[in-house]
């Protein structure tokens, strides 16, 4: 990458360890184009690293490689990873069959399954920074940059903040976008023994894998196979089905599954939303505290992998007397192709599953039934909706022609659209009508 004019990035801050916080300083560290820039990676030792299972889209296999060094196989082999080829859902849809949503090309390309916890100490590893052990209290743009302040210590000033501090305490109509119109806001994650088996020594699973989505009664199940566990997570509305209910339900379905023992993780309430201010030129909200969906598409890993990169490019590229009208161009990028994300997510509930709950109700007529109304009220002139209503013209036309194959609404391909339709039952015509 060319350097802009000055020394405009010369001091940058990440701020958080997760998974967001951990690609954003890795990515500092190696695509700098300035080896003289200051680097601070700062976080609260006291606030743990939950270790999920978690899955992932084919992009971040060749990032993963870039930022650490390492051959495919070592990478995946230190995530405790396997190869994951999709998603097969379980029990969704009308038409009561169990289906793949398949990366394509199918049984080709390949993302990862890995632990969250293995992933950050990976990419720590080969990230060069100074690092801060501290509580943040605030970050505020200020002139000519942005300002963190601390809990017992001075606050320090830099041009660049990159903000993974999670979710945000509760979400406010002024700062969020609700996503409401997908119908899940908690998860009890669950870790049990391991379902593959490495074939040697050398501990690396070549076999396709793929994550599971089960429908359940009140809501549904992950199942992502890694190498040396296996994470459950049911995730759920809390305010139409309580906790024992699902726990009872949980323990049901690992008991049809024969797995004999797990251990508790964490129950986790999640929002549905996207910031309106991802980005403003010197604070960059990025995972988890720039937006979160539901984890049925992987799409926590995939935006903040769009967030990290695309900001650092115009900030690496751009000359800085620019920087202050790319902002706003940007932040629009990302808060559109987020929402565009959250409606091919939420679409997944419309045709309902095989369980006649109040759940499955709700999430079929109630929340995805005003994905319009929702996206209208929230954003005017929503450029993610307008994506998600191409991709439907494009599925309820007779053929689809050539130019138009590789078309994306966030970065979910035209492929995936129909996968999910064909194996949903989506009655498409019919769709396009009711929404007319």
């Amino acid at each position: 990458m060319k350097a802009p004019e000055g020394k405009a990035n010369g001091r940058i801050a990440v701020i958080g360890r997760g998974t967001a916080g951990a690609l954003a300083a890795a990515s500092v560290s190696r695509l700098h184009p300035d080896q003289d820039h200051e680097l601070h990676h700062i976080y609260d030792s006291r606030i743990p690293i939950i270790g999920v299972g978690e899955g992932s889209w084919p992009s971040l296999v060749q990032q993963l490689r870039q930022l650490s060094g390492l051959p495919h196989e070592e990478v995946q082999r230190r995530l405790n990873g396997t190869r994951k080829y999709g998603v097969s859902f379980e029990g969704w849809g009308r038409l009561n069959q169990d289906f793949i949503h398949y990366f394509a090309p199918q049984q080709v390309a390949f993302a990862y399954h890995l632990s969250a916890d293995v992933m950050a100490e990976l990419l720590q590893a080969n990230t060069r920074a100074r690092h801060i052990d501290a509580k943040v209290l605030n970050v505020t743009k200020v002139d000519g940059g942005a300002e963190v302040e601390f809990e017992g210590r001075p606050p320090e000033r830099y041009d660049l903040v990159f903000d993974a501090r999670g979710f945000p305490g509760k979400p406010d109509p002024q700062e969020h976008i609700n996503i409401d119109f997908i119908p899940t806001n908690s998860a009890v994650i669950r870790r049990c023994p391991a379902t593959v088996q490495p074939p040697c020594q050398r501990g690396l699973v070549l076999e396709p894998t793929y994550t599971r989505a089960v429908a359940r009664p009140h809501g549904w199940v992950f199942v992502i196979p890694l190498a040396v566990h296996t994470s459950y997570g049911y995730v759920y509305n809390s305010d139409l089905s309580s906790l024992d209910e699902v726990q009872a339900d949980f323990d049901e379905l690992l008991s049809q599954e024969g797995v004999p023992e797990f251990e508790h993780r964490a129950v986790i309430a999640f929002p549905n939303f996207v910031h309106r201010q991802i980005y403003d030129g010197a604070v960059a909200r990025i995972g988890n505290a720039a937006s979160f969906m539901e984890p049925l598409e992987a799409t926590a890993i995939g935006f903040a992998q769009l967030q990290v990169s695309l900001i650092l490019r115009m900030r690496f590229t751009r000359p800085a007397s620019y920087f202050e009208d790319d902002a706003p161009v940007i932040n629009s990028f990302l808060v559109n192709d987020s929402l565009a994300g959250g409606l091919f997510v939420g679409w997944h509930y419309c045709c309902g599953s095989r369980h006649d709950s109040p759940f499955w109700r709700y999430a079929k007529e109630t929340a995805w039934g005003n994905y319009r109304t929702a996206i209208d009220s929230a954003l005017a002139d929503c450029s993610g909706l307008r994506k998600f209503d191409g991709m439907m013209a494009l599925l309820n036309g007779t053929t689809i022609d050539e130019s138009e194959w590789q078309r994306r609404c966030a970065f979910f391909p035209l492929t995936s659209f129909a996968q999910m339709a064909y194996g949903l039952g989506v009655p498409l015509r019919q769709q396009r009508a009711a929404d007319a």
